[in-house]
């Protein structure tokens, strides 16, 4: 790893006494891997990743390295984030039906762990400023198969305007300095310098007025960083107790190893002790600090609902709809229909209007209006259960291989004649893709953008990234 600045040393060596040595030897330890299993998967039986063990602090948290072209990295039954990461979520813990804001969400780590606990139910606003990363954002959304997220690419200040005290929970895990990266990206020491924490902060203030805009009374915000530096951490949670008295800290419980707030490195407030460090040379991860603060305000003033989206479909449209999901999906109840030129989404019921909103994803990708008919998407078959499609078929591992290099595939002649037609493709007992079968070929529909050669020496992913 590259050498810590001069100034950096000497700032943590005042900071951390005694335990300063440890803290800069951490540094040189190699990093530690680890995933989450997805809990609205119909099948969470890991098929092709070994583990380590579990993380400690979560129910879905295991050790180990996921492989990017493994069966459970492309079924979404796994997401790569390293185990202190996966507090946040585990803090948070939303509840199903609330409504709740992802709001600096790329890659996606933290949504998928609140929509994990959301099981489907209530409306996940998943938002990223910068346009490249919310398509990452929102690639990594369908993977895990979430149906009641919109995924929306705005400013907080633009955001904060379409959504005047609507939130539940609300997490925001603040652009930093990220000190706490310095093991896994030592590309970041390069831009630290010594008011770069300082700078930092003053735009996480800017960030957090317009959150609280956002957040409703009686609501949950969660602020995380990933880095060691108090004026990051300690002195924004003083500065918004400060600012904001409605608002107060919620003890957050604490595993082995990790480390209550230092009120010392702000402005003396005991309160500050309910927050979590998690330094990595106490705790198997890399840096992080956690905040819980409930917000009570005195004067509740009443917002009033927003407009609820409505359907937007054609006649044409819906009867190419109806056509499909009366012979395929019988049972299944799709939100609100919304086509977004010839994408067909299902929101989530309750979704606000979008009028004004940049959303990349409403709810559930359903699928594209062709000539005369509809086509499903991989989002649709990665979120449902493969139950709910009444024409499925199991893939062997050659057979895996072969649909995610793109290939079409005969069906082997020990399997009896079937209908023509649209299939679920699902291995391990959730669904990978769609195909459709003609006289015993099966017609491949896997995306291009996704396919890839299947090696033994897989791909590994970094955490969070993907």
């Amino acid at each position: 790893m590259a050498e810590l600045p001069k100034d950096y040393q000497t700032k943590y060596r005042q900071l951390m006494g005694d335990d300063a040595d440890e803290f800069f030897a951490a540094f040189d330890q190699p990093v530690v891997k680890a995933f989450r299993v997805n809990p609205l998967k119909a099948n969470q039986q890991l098929y092709d990743t070994p583990t380590n063990g579990q993380v400690p602090w979560g129910d879905w948290g295991y050790f180990g390295v996921a492989k990017g072209h493994s069966v459970d990295h492309t079924t979404g039954v796994i997401y790569s984030q390293e185990p202190s990461a996966q507090l946040v979520g585990e803090i948070a813990q939303p509840q199903p039906g609330e409504r709740v804001l992802d709001l600096a969400a790329a890659p996606g780590g933290k949504s998928t762990h609140l929509a994990s606990f959301m099981q489907q139910q209530g409306l996940l606003v998943s938002n990223e400023i910068f346009r490249k990363r919310a398509q990452i954002l929102s690639e990594n959304i369908e993977r895990f198969g979430v149906q009641n997220a919109l995924v929306t690419n705005h400013s907080p200040q633009e955001l904060s305007k379409k959504f005047p005290q609507y939130f539940d929970r609300i997490v925001l895990d603040a652009p930093c300095s990220g000190e706490g990266m310095f093991r896994k990206d030592p590309e970041a020491i390069n831009y630290w310098h010594t008011d770069y924490p300082a700078e930092n902060a003053t735009r996480q203030r800017e960030i957090l007025v317009e959150t609280m805009k956002m957040l409703k009374p009686g609501g949950t915000l969660v602020y995380s960083t990933c880095t060691f530096a108090p004026e990051e951490d300690e002195q924004i949670i003083a500065w918004l107790l400060a600012t904001y008295p409605g608002l107060h800290l919620v003890d957050v419980p604490k595993h082995d190893g990790m480390s209550d707030g230092h009120p010392e490195w702000a402005d003396g407030n005991p309160e500050l002790v309910k927050a979590v460090r998690l330094f990595p040379q106490f705790v198997a991860g890399e840096g992080h600090f956690m905040a819980k603060l409930q917000y009570q305000p005195e004067d509740e003033s009443t917002v009033k609902e927003p407009k609820l989206t409505k359907t937007n479909l054609t006649a044409d449209q819906r009867q190419y709809w109806d056509d499909f999901q009366q012979k395929f999906l019988p049972s299944y109840q799709p939100g609100v229909l919304l086509a977004f030129g010839d994408q067909l989404y299902a929101a989530p019921t309750g979704t606000p209007e979008l009028k004004g909103i940049q959303v990349l994803r409403a709810g559930l990708h359903l699928g594209t209006f062709k000539k005369k008919r509809f086509e499903p998407s991989l989002a649709l078959a990665l979120a449902l259960h493969p139950n709910t499609f009444t024409q499925r078929y199991q893939l062997n591992d050659e057979e895996w291989r072969q649909y995610v290099h793109g290939d079409t595939f005969m069906l082997p002649s020990s399997i009896g004649d079937l209908t023509n037609g649209w299939y679920l493709l699902e291995l391990n007992g959730n669904g990978v893709g769609f195909g459709k079968l003609v006289n015993r070929q099966m017609k491949n529909f896997y995306p291009k953008g996704l396919r890839f050669i299947v090696h033994e020496n897989q791909v590994n992913l970094s955490d969070d990234v993907y």
